[in-house]
């Protein structure tokens, strides 16, 4: 399973036109979801996400963690992608959608995520915050 994780001051998903979520100040988590992950990764990402310390304190040192702050997780197979055989990416170590949906939908309930709709064709829009940007992989 592997993440990137953007400290935001706002993000939104928007499904044809219309916007299915958004949030204030918090984490925008793009998650991929390859094919041997499971339960394990799914609380390793969790408590990861829910524990990371990417917001300033008040000495400005990035220090704490999400506190009140809210999270919207978007689906994003293609984090599985492989580029090491040329530059059209092979997506292999993907999960099949069957897999990867209740993995991730596991994941949003378990930090009470606003989530994007999954296999959508999703326009996601953000502000970025620092930017700060972090890559977990578990």
């Amino acid at each position: 399973m592997k993440a990137v994780v953007q400290r935001v001051s706002s993000a939104a998903v928007r499904v044809e036109g219309a916007t299915v979520s958004e949030i204030g100040p918090g984490l925008l988590v793009l998650l991929g979801v390859a094919k041997d992950d499971g339960m394990a990764e799914v609380e390793r990402m969790s408590r990861k996400l829910i524990g990371l310390r990417v917001f300033p304190d008040s000495n400005g040192r990035m220090s704490e963690n999400l506190g009140e702050r809210e999270i919207l997780c978007v689906s994003q197979f293609t984090l599985c992608g492989d580029t090491s055989k040329g530059n059209r990416p092979g997506f292999v170590a993907a999960a099949a959608p069957e897999v990867a949906e209740p993995l991730y939908r596991l994941v949003c309930e378990k930090i009470n995520a606003r989530r994007g709709v999954f296999g959508a064709d999703m326009k996601v829009a953000m502000v970025g915050d620092g930017p700060v940007t972090v890559l977990i992989e578990v």
